[in-house]
């Protein structure tokens, strides 16, 4: 599929020459952003989408997922457990613009989660997006588990990043909840205070270069 061709086939448009009037024609629907949030991770099924996106209805998640598979945004893989869903490769690149709306929302979290829902699968975009410009030399790894969800938080040279890593577990692990890992992100929370709201293994000294490497 051509991206610099493909028109949106949805029923509304700004109807301006613009990209992004015509970015938003694709991607500013509701609930579009944040089916590309929970897809950022990796691929998922159906069922986990709905499941992770509490309040969206099925037929709205459904035609959702079609038109995102029509501009190219999406790609449906089959697998051995089923059908999933995946981001192609310009769908991925949503990336950093969401990343940059992340932080400029950071303020918007400052009453605390409340009732609201805070699976630990999105920090996988918070947490890039709130030490952007953190560097560090040699690199960082550092696990962070949040209600049984393990991912890997790392910056290098090229800034921080975030990933599941399966097959591999990096030696420091911080185990927390998730609003104390974005408050310890965001600068809301010392280290001290994140270690007696949370659980260590591993060396401090890895935690403590995570959260106070040098900005570029």
């Amino acid at each position: 599929m051509d991206k610099v061709n493909q028109q949106s086939t949805g029923p509304r448009t700004y109807g301006q020459f613009c990209a992004l009037a015509r970015s938003l024609d694709i991607v500013g629907e509701r609930w579009t952003l944040l089916i590309v949030r929970e897809l950022l991770p990796g691929p998922m099924r159906y069922t986990e989408l709905k499941t992770s996106l509490a309040g969206i209805a099925t037929n709205l998640l459904a035609g959702r997922l079609r038109f995102m598979e029509a501009n190219g945004i999406v790609e449906r893989r089959l697998e051995d457990v089923g059908v999933s869903y995946a981001l192609t490769p310009w769908g991925m690149e949503l990336r950093e613009p969401m990343e940059a709306l992340g932080r400029w929302g950071a303020p918007l979290l400052a009453t605390g989660p409340g009732d609201d829902a805070f699976p630990p699968r999105w920090l996988i975009l918070a947490l890039p997006a709130l030490l952007r410009g953190a560097t560090a030399s040699p690199p960082v790894e550092l696990g962070i588990e949040a209600d049984g969800f393990l991912m890997v938080l790392r910056i290098d040279e090229e800034g921080p990043s975030a990933f599941v890593r399966p097959d591999a577990k990096p030696e420091t692990i911080f185990t927390a909840a998730p609003d104390v890992v974005v408050g310890l992100a965001a600068g809301g929370v010392t280290i001290d205070q994140a270690l007696a709201l949370g659980n260590l293994e591993g060396d401090e000294r890895v935690l403590e270069a995570m959260f106070a490497a040098e900005a570029g």
